[in-house]
């Protein structure tokens, strides 16, 4: 089965056999979320992606080291190289220390991705925590004659690069459409060219997250952080690189840059990126400020929905589509996730009670052929989601005493379902989904909804007392200008 796994590269934009560069060991680094918000709906996606190849790769026997960075400096506000670092703002408007602000998003988004069933990643690397990889890499970049300083900042420079190298050849950009559309930014005056991209930016004297370095105190680039990392733990080229299509220019694109001239080659061999969620046709982020975080989904706190939703409603709706296609958000769509899940999780459950017969009416093996035929052709899950509802038709036909199946058919569809299910699409039973995590949430939302109404009341008295037995029992609740934050201290 391993020799029939295709993915599709889009650095080649095409399907090829997945053929690793060490039989031994898979190396896959996905780009990982900038840790100054809750995690929203589009940050699901990545997430639940990844974590599909991750579930399979493994299946198939390979060993795989996954790397899953936490950005948590040197992103600024735009995605390029101007305006303020996002982890900065965030604790300047909240009036704490950026690494407060770091932890918290990152415990948070840890608690969403178990409630997702997401797999923790073999490595989880913070880019400040790796300032001195990203130092000496800067420094290859500047002993090849690629990189510049201006004013204590260091840019690479483009179109240097461009005259020996394809610098677009991922994103399909072309230099020359580059030159002629890019207009001049607040802040990048001293650029060579508005498209160069910054590897090292020199602090102003208000800027809080800052490390000395040869050409000045300041901080990496977004760019750079990926490019460290992935060669520090994979190598310096690795197997597969993930993330979000948004992701592909400028950030992807420079990292292959970068590498290029830093270490000889491009970071790795296949690119895979999953495809936007978006909401009314529009890509769903902060930046639009038109996102659904994780813990409204949950709840069923936000305007735009009908209902709260299970973390398997929405791992199951993600999956539904290929990676690589947009996501549309309605509650029509989830709700018929819900629907769907359900008779999925049923069927199961009726397939462990099923009596076997002296014939079967159904091959399960061509049906398990099919299945893993969908997997194997770009980890289609929605593919195989449909042979699965193929697989509960029978299982309730049959239950219904209308069909029938030898028991050994029986046996291999209860192991199709463990296998397909539970390990590879890494869904649990509602119940099992649920447990006391997602009790607990539902019990904290509501005392906090009883607290919002003390305080829209004015009831100053009770909405502090609410928070003082909170505290008693070790849960911290942090009033910000977004809303109210919740956490259990250690």
């Amino acid at each position: 089965m391993k020799n029939n796994l295709l993915i599709y590269n889009t650095l080649t934009r095409k399907k090829e056999i997945f053929i690793p560069i060490k039989a031994s060991l898979i190396g896959m680094y996905v780009c990982g979320p900038t840790v100054y918000g809750d995690a929203h709906l589009g940050h699901a996606r990545p997430a639940i992606t990844f974590d599909l190849i991750f579930r399979y790769l493994l299946y198939l026997g390979y060993k795989v080291r996954y790397v899953r960075n936490i950005t948590d400096v040197g992103h600024l506000e735009t995605d390029t190289d101007d305006g303020e670092d996002k982890i900065a703002k965030k604790a300047r408007l909240e009036k704490l220390e950026p690494m407060e602000v770091v932890q918290f998003y990152t415990d948070r988004y840890h608690e969403n991705m178990n409630q997702l069933n997401v797999k923790k990643p073999s490595i989880e690397p913070r880019a400040s925590g790796h300032i001195i990889e990203q130092i000496e890499m800067i420094k290859k970049v500047f002993a090849e004659g690629y990189a510049y300083e201006v004013n204590g900042s260091v840019y690479f420079d483009v179109e240097k690069y461009n005259k020996t190298h394809d610098y677009g050849k991922l994103s399909g950009r072309v230099l020359e459409d580059l030159m002629s559309n890019t207009r001049e930014l607040e802040g990048q005056s001293e650029k060579k060219n508005s498209y160069d991209f910054a590897l090292w930016k020199k602090a102003m004297p208000e800027h809080i997250m800052r490390w000395p370095s040869p050409w000045s105190d300041g901080f990496p680039g977004w760019h750079m952080e990926c490019s460290a990392m992935g060669c520090k733990y994979l190598g310096d080229r690795f197997d597969i690189h993930g993330g979000g299509m948004d992701l592909l220019f400028p950030h992807h694109e420079s990292e292959i840059a970068q590498s290029n001239i830093a270490n000889g080659s491009d970071p790795a061999k296949y690119w895979v990126h999953n495809n936007m969620v978006t909401i009314n046709g529009q890509k769903m982020g902060k930046s639009l400020n038109n996102f659904i975080t994780l813990n409204d989904f949950l709840s069923g706190k936000h305007e735009a929905l009908e209902q709260a939703y299970s973390s398997m409603t929405i791992r199951f709706f993600i999956l539904q589509a290929h990676y690589r296609s947009t996501l549309d958000f309605s509650n029509e769509a989830l709700i018929a996730s819900e629907k769907g899940l359900s008779k999925l999780m049923n069927a199961s459950e009726t397939l462990q009670k099923l009596v076997a017969s002296e014939k079967s009416d159904f091959d399960v093996q061509r049906l398990k052929q099919k299945c893993y035929d969908g997997l194997n052709d770009d980890f289609n899950s929605p593919i195989l989601i449909a042979h699965l509802f193929e697989a509960v038709k029978w299982i309730n036909s049959i239950n219904d005493g209308k069909a029938s199946l030898l028991k050994a058919d029986i046996d291999l569809l209860k192991e199709l379902f463990n296998d397909l299910v539970f390990k590879i699409l890494g869904l649990k039973p509602e119940e099992e989904a649920a447990g006391s995590d997602e009790l607990f949430d539902g019990v904290m939302n509501t005392i906090l909804e009883i607290r919002k109404e003390a305080k829209i009341k004015k009831d100053w008295a009770l909405a502090d007392k609410i928070r003082d037995k909170l505290s008693r029992l070790n849960i911290n609740v942090k009033d910000t200008k977004e809303g109210v934050n919740w956490e259990v201290k250690e």
